[in-house]
């Protein structure tokens, strides 16, 4: 009866309701682009390359986000990911270039400045990005035996229609942003990732069924999957939530050693402050060698470095990406949370630490508190990242493991929370009770968006 009542507060809010009926919207334009295939591709060639995209583990990686557009070669089969790469240059670039340092601190007209930075760049990936797509859909549907034969003009203009797709995804998002509920481009994220989790567990079922090809265990080893699946995004969100609060005394006068006045607040420091861009960066490196070895013959890739570093479910690619991913986060944590910033707002707002010099003292005790807490948070977060790989150890199909962890569990656990906060805010702000009896859901209020 309680999500009932909530379910009818919701609605009752006029412009709550507004928000989410332009959200579903958009995201059912979204979802019916994602199936519109280009011109040129047949049904028999999407065989083709949905065969090899089931095979490689980075086709896989890039279907989910897409929401399925890549193995289906449609229009949105580069999906948002060009734009998140471009915002992550652009977010680098600021915190090393001064140019860029200085437009962040402009407020909304370098913001604006930016993110047009981020639209051009976007597209120059887009541009490059796209005949690569288009290279890899031709050669891949030529070795199944079909006849996608993609001459120089048709890869161009091919390429201009999957840039467009993407600039409409973005265009899609921040509308979702503006005028709906959440993040747009994080919403249109989970979006992907959530339309192919139910093929994935209904593949997954189906598999477990008596008779069927790998039905060890039954519907009872499928039991202790669901189980496992709640028990892992339930650790996703204790390190989405995590925070370690540091006390602070703000003080409206002094006078000597005295102070007068004035109140304590604390500052949340994340467990995860870099969210998921450590696990990003990694992917991003530990796709190296398998692109090496594609360029090379075909017994590079099953031989020695390239062989080891291009099996997904490997114990040395496994170990290599777990420790990169706690290097990635403290590197992150360094760059993003800033501990001497922190110790001069606090000290020009008359704030203190009780027991610690403002100043340098109070800069070096936030510090060791970020780096002491940064280390568990690195920790689980590589445990996280690796646990499709102990999935597909235990027999659980590729498609299923992917919800197991990795970058695709914590977008969706951090998404789902910050839109919860979002409604959540609305109903506390209109006089009703939230979705939580404590009225109180933490999303990601510091690192990545994504």
């Amino acid at each position: 009866m309680s999500f009932i009542k909530t379910v009818k507060n919701i609605w009752t809010i006029e412009e709550l309701r507004k928000r989410l009926l332009v959200t579903l919207l958009l995201v059912l334009i979204y979802r019916l682009g994602c199936y519109v295939v280009l011109p040129g591709i047949r049904p028999e060639d999407l065989e083709a390359l949905s065969n090899f995209t089931n095979k490689s583990g980075l086709m896989q990686l890039l279907d989910m986000f897409s929401g399925g557009a890549f193995s289906q070669a449609s229009i949105f089969a580069l999906g948002i990911m060009p734009y998140i790469t471009a915002s992550i240059v652009i977010q680098l670039l600021g915190m090393v270039l001064p140019s860029f340092q200085k437009m962040q601190r402009e407020g909304e007209s370098g913001r604006q400045k930016l993110n047009q930075y981020t639209r051009y760049l976007t597209v120059l990936i887009l541009l490059l990005q796209g005949p690569a797509y288009l290279v890899n859909l031709n050669v891949q549907v030529s070795s199944a035996g079909g006849m996608a034969a993609l001459g120089f003009w048709s890869i161009v203009y091919l390429t201009v229609i999957l840039a467009a797709g993407s600039m409409f995804i973005m265009w899609l998002g921040e509308r979702i942003t503006d005028r709906g509920i959440g993040n747009g481009i994080s919403f249109i994220i989970l979006v992907g990732i959530i339309a192919r989790l139910p093929g994935a567990l209904f593949y997954e079922f189906t598999s477990r069924l008596p008779g069927s090809t790998g039905s060890q265990g039954g519907l009872v080893m499928f039991i202790i999957e669901l189980l496992l699946l709640f028990a892992v995004t339930i650790g996703a969100v204790l390190l989405v939530q995590g925070t370690r609060k540091v006390p602070v005394q703000y003080a409206k006068r002094i006078v000597g050693n005295k102070q007068y006045g004035g109140a304590r607040q604390y500052i949340p420091l994340k467990v995860n402050a870099a969210g998921v861009m450590p696990i990003i960066f990694a992917q991003a490196i530990m796709f190296v060698p398998i692109t090496i070895a594609g360029f090379g013959s075909a017994g590079d890739a099953t031989h020695g470095f390239f062989a080891a570093f291009s099996d997904i479910n490997g114990f040395w690619y496994n170990l290599v990406y777990f420790l990169m991913i706690v290097a990635f986060t403290y590197f992150y944590t360094a760059i993003t949370v800033r501990p001497q910033q922190m110790a001069e707002d606090m000290k020009r707002n008359n704030g203190f630490i009780p027991g610690i010099k403002p100043g340098k003292k109070t800069a070096e005790y936030l510090d060791s508190i970020m780096s002491r807490i940064t280390l568990p948070g690195s920790i689980f977060l590589g445990i996280v990242a690796i646990l499709p790989a102990f999935a597909r150890f235990f027999g659980i199909s590729q498609n299923f493991a992917q919800f197991f962890g990795g970058t695709s569990l914590l977008i969706l656990v951090g998404v789902v929370l910050d839109t919860l906060q979002q409604i959540e805010s609305h109903l506390m702000m209109h006089h009703y009770d939230g979705l939580m009896k404590d009225g109180k859901i933490k999303g990601r209020t510091t690192g990545s968006a994504y």
